[in-house]
């Protein structure tokens, strides 16, 4: 059986080339890898609209009718994408291999149709492949991430980045916590995730905040506009990171999509997806974890997420309270041997710190609108400071403080770190 599936791999029909396409896609895939070999496909596999884009539905859809030999649907299941789609290349490269009943390879006789170089023609395979592993995935049914979360009173969503999937997802706050809205297939960069130099063609892995919509003109390349996200963060800065300009954009109007790897760093959505995101951005100040090691839960870790969220609420209230107290040995105990801050590290901050409660001046200290977000791991890279095996999460929150020479108030941003089950902080600054 094996060999066959192979076989057809090197067979002259695109019919058979669509359908050895579909044969990788879901080899991994349970339900997929049987569904290729039925006679029939289930009935009510593309009437769910809840959670399944109209576009992607279409085109898988046509995939399976070509797999299953029914290429008559699949050219009227293609026609359909197409009218709702003028300027999406991947289907008229599926429609005009239909057409081209004696073409040698996937794609070989419709350049001239898609005007598309060898490149891009692959890089439309890996379209089909990413949608596809998507829309079978069993992950489809447990859209928790595996993160700790607290949202302030002022954000109400949050989108969570997955580079290996190629998907944005959206995330409204509730009782009982992240409720997946949406999801929405993406591009990021040519050489994948992870940036670490200006021009290498990464999307960064990290917690980012999106600003709102650009306001200056943009060239057609950016589509329906661009959210600029705060890259290099100071995690990213301290670790020697470099660039900038790493937006959420869209599409030019001929293009409905971009392969998966195609950009230079930025997020790029098609232009009917980024309108649809418009209402969640232009708040502006959205919180965006982009990452390549995202894991799916169940209610059970979601729990255990909450409690952690609870130990770390404790762990800056006694930072707090031990601010107040002005014992300076139990107020720089909060903090890591690897703390950083804009003027210098632990050495420093501890030095500046002693000489201002050296007089044991009475302060007031107040936190109020917190925030949490956990910081996302990630597969390589050799940082000073790393979410490899360092369990890291970002805290802003409101801070309110007077002394009798001083009075402010200031959004602070802390990074705490786990360090043998003790949250420390290793950054802090303003937000």
């Amino acid at each position: 059986m094996m060999k066959m599936k192979l076989m057809k791999l090197f067979t002259p029909s695109p019919v058979r080339l669509l359908q050895s396409l579909l044969v990788i896609c879901c080899t991994f895939l349970p339900w997929s890898a049987t569904a290729v070999n039925q006679s029939k496909l289930p009935t009510d596999l593309f009437t769910n609209k809840t959670s399944r884009d109209i576009v992607e539905s279409l085109l898988v859809k046509s995939l399976m009718q070509i797999a299953e030999g029914n290429t008559t649907q699949a050219m009227d299941t293609v026609n359909e994408l197409i009218r709702t789609t003028p300027n999406f290349k991947l289907a008229h490269l599926i429609r005009g291999d239909l057409l081209s009943a004696q073409a040698r390879t996937f794609g070989a006789n419709n350049a001239a149709l898609i005007s598309s170089t060898t490149d891009e023609v692959q890089g439309l395979r890996e379209e089909a492949r990413t949608r596809i592993n998507h829309y079978f995935s069993a992950d489809n049914e447990r859209l928790v991430p595996d993160l700790s979360v607290q949202m302030d009173a002022e954000q109400q969503h949050l989108i969570l980045i997955d580079t290996v999937k190629s998907r944005l997802f959206v995330y409204k706050k509730s009782d009982a916590g992240l409720q997946h809205l949406s999801d929405y297939y993406i591009t990021i960069g040519k050489n994948g995730a992870d940036k670490s130099f200006e021009g290498d063609k990464r999307t960064p892995v990290g917690l980012y905040f999106s600003s709102k919509k650009l306001t200056t003109p943009l060239s057609d390349f950016y589509g329906e506009g661009a959210y600029p996200l705060n890259y290099p963060n100071e995690l990213d800065v301290y670790n020697n990171k470099t660039g900038s300009g790493i937006w959420l954009h869209g599409t030019p109007k001929d293009t409905y999509s971009r392969p998966p790897r195609a950009s230079d760093g930025c997020v790029v959505l098609s232009n009917p997806d980024l309108k649809k995101l418009q209402p969640v951005l232009s708040a502006g100040n959205i919180p965006v974890i982009i990452s390549d090691t995202i894991q799916w839960t169940d209610n059970t870790i979601a729990s255990k997420k909450i409690a952690e969220i609870e130990l770390l609420n404790k762990a800056l209230e006694n930072w707090r309270t031990d601010w107040v107290s002005q014992n300076t040995n139990d107020y720089l105990s909060n903090y890591s041997k690897d703390f950083f801050y804009s003027d210098g590290k632990l050495r420093e901050w501890s030095e500046h710190k002693r000489r201002v409660q050296a007089g044991k001046p009475k302060v007031t200290v107040k936190i109020s609108n917190v925030s949490m977000f956990s910081y996302p791991t990630h597969n390589h890279g050799t940082k000073k400071i790393t979410a490899n095996t360092d369990q890291i999460v970002v805290v802003n929150f409101e801070q309110y403080y007077a002394s009798p020479t001083l009075q402010n108030k200031m959004r602070k941003r802390q990074y705490w770190k786990n360090e043998n089950n003790q949250w420390k902080i290793i950054y802090e600054g303003a937000a």
